[in-house]
């Protein structure tokens, strides 16, 4: 007989692939429970309770809440597509108490007319949980408003895990807000010299835990400072202690001179009426290097123009940060997570 491995072998996730092919990140098993109790001191699962999990289970937010299920006698209720009418009717039908998403699932969900929404009793609902890309303030407020405070938005990665979680409280205090570091969790916000900013200032975000990964299957791994795992993104504390994520590294928009992160000018136009979706790249330019172009979907019979866009945009950003171009579009180019895929746009 073959001898035994040396170690237990180690799950294997992919990642969601927007700036590239999808990598298999190998996940180690945690030293202690304490991850899961960070987790459950801030979201309160119940034993029993019953999960529609629209979030791809290939995915790990998907994926934690079909184990975790299993482990807390959990009832799952799985559809093979998510539709947003489908779910509300899954809601009610099935009495769901924690329905599991990524934002852009919310996003089809509050685009159903009012009327739609409240001819299902969603009353048995404790928990909206959403992870997997950015959850827009004014989306969470939406969201909050029509199904009560129920929400709580979790920020993390294939590679580092969950870092942190933000709670009703803290979407209605800070919207917009990723939360506050879990506990166990290290965060560290550093210049590009490495060096530590400060609270308010931006940095690029590493964090440290017990549920950093084991590396890439091709043998790279995310770069490292002293133990801690840099995500990739770009964000800043304020004084409350809440993380507030201004997007990607790579997604960083650099205009005459500025730098401009899209989620905050993505923001913006999405409070407008008759918007449905929006997404802001860079796209180069002969005089600043690049310029933003900022994509849009239009509700149905919305009338909306280029002009109108870039007005509401100067009324609530510096000039630099409004769209020199606007495109309407009738879609937004996203992966199975929800995922704005920016190269695609550019």
């Amino acid at each position: 007989p073959p001898p035994p491995p040396a170690r237990p072998g180690l799950p294997v996730i992919l990642t969601s692939g927007t700036t590239g092919t999808p990598k298999g990140a190998a996940r180690t098993q945690p030293a202690s429970i304490e991850p899961l109790l960070a987790l459950l001191a801030r979201i309160p699962y119940r034993a029993g309770d019953r999960l529609l999990v629209a979030a791809p289970l290939f995915h790990s937010w998907g994926l934690a809440h079909l184990m975790s299920a299993h482990a807390m006698s959990s009832t799952v209720v799985l559809r093979r597509r998510f539709d947003p009418t489908d779910a509300l009717v899954a809601i009610e039908a099935e009495k769901i108490s924690v329905l599991v998403v990524v934002p852009s699932m919310l996003q089809r969900i509050m685009d159903l007319p009012a009327e739609v929404r409240r001819r299902y009793d969603t009353s048995t609902l404790r928990i909206i949980a959403s992870s997997g890309s950015a959850l827009p303030g004014p989306l969470a407020t939406q969201v909050m408003d029509a199904f009560g405070d129920v929400l709580y938005n979790l920020y993390g990665s294939t590679e580092v895990g969950w870092v942190s979680i933000a709670t009703p409280v803290d979407l209605r205090a800070a919207p917009g807000t990723a939360g506050v570091p879990a506990r166990g969790v290290v965060v560290r916000l550093l210049s590009e010299d490495g060096a530590p900013v400060p609270d308010g200032e931006e940095g690029r975000i590493f964090v440290g835990s017990e549920l950093l990964f084991d590396g890439y299957t091709d043998g790279g791994s995310k770069e490292l400072n002293d133990g801690y795992i840099c995500t990739g993104d770009v964000g800043r504390l304020n004084s409350d202690g809440r993380l507030f994520v201004s997007g990607r590294e790579d997604d960083m928009i650099v205009s005459g001179g500025e730098n401009i992160f899209p989620g905050e000018v993505e923001d913006v136009v999405l409070t407008m009426d008759g918007v449905a979706d929006a997404a802001v790249a860079g796209v180069p330019d002969d005089r600043f290097g690049q310029r933003l172009r900022a994509y849009v979907v239009r509700l149905p019979g919305a009338t909306l123009t280029e002009e109108d866009v870039q007005a509401a945009v100067r009324s609530r950003l510096a000039n630099f940060k409004v769209p020199r171009d606007v495109v309407f579009v009738d879609e937004l180019p996203r992966n199975a997570t929800g995922k704005i895929l920016r190269r695609r746009l550019r």
